[in-house]
Order: structure tokens, then sequence, then C-alpha cells
């Protein structure tokens, strides 16, 4: 049976990066190597104890984000949405009330990565007038 699964993102601006996602996601370093001198990688926790990874590289460019989007439960995506662009990121456009029952925001991290902050919908709750037609 496999292990527990551990998204990497390789990016030429490690700590543009890391400042995107812990602002986002209160995320806490967990982990950094090497201790001393130019930082590799860089370990982040949040929620229930996942780990998304992050990796120096300035031979990597940046920009339109390849077939992976990451998707991050969030408490409160509406509230998430402009903190977005202040930590770098886009936001180019609403969240969206999806038929399964999340509210789901497509964003891009400062590197173009595409990222869902998706939050649960409780049954029977009013869909926001911003997305009512």
């Amino acid at each position: 049976m496999p292990g527990r699964l551990q998204p990497i993102l390789v990016t030429p601006d490690l700590e543009r990066l890391r400042a995107f996602y812990v602002g986002i996601l209160d995320a806490t370093e967990v982990r950094r190597y090497p201790d001393d001198g130019p930082v590799f990688f860089v370990g982040l926790r949040f929620g229930d104890g996942d780990e998304l990874g992050l990796v120096a590289d300035t031979a990597v460019e940046a920009g339109t984000p390849g077939r992976v989007v990451l998707s991050i439960d969030v408490a409160d995506v509406d509230a998430l949405l402009p903190r977005v662009e202040e930590l770098g990121g886009r936001a180019p456009g609403p969240p969206n009330d999806m038929p399964w029952g999340q509210r789901v925001a497509h964003v891009a991290d400062p590197d173009g990565n595409a990222l869902n902050l998706t939050q649960q919908l409780e049954a029977g709750s009013p869909v926001p007038p911003q997305v009512r037609g």
C-alpha cells in the first residue's frame, strides 16, 4: 500500500512562493534544507497535517500552468480570494457554487501554478447573492 502523497512545486523564487502559501493557507514551515546557506527545499504543513514541498531552481520558468491543479479545502473561499492578489497570485474571476456542494475559486499562485480553493457548502445553504443569476 502506498504511503502519503506530497505535492512538490519547483520555483525560481522560493521565498515568494513560500510567502504566498503561508499567507493563503496559514501554513507552518516544518522543514528547510539546508539549515545554513541557500535554501533548496522548504516543507510547509497546513490543515490536518497535509504538506506541500517547495524546491528552489532558478533555471525553471514560471508561467502558464501545466496539467496539474492543486485543490485545497479552505474554510471561506470568499474571505481568501482578496488575499490571492495581495500575495502575488491571480484570481481572474469570482468563485462559483458547484452542483456537487462546493464553492470553488480557480486561482493561480505567483508562479502561475493552477490552484483551486474549495469550500464545502452545507446542505441547503443559500447561494451567495453574487452568484445568483
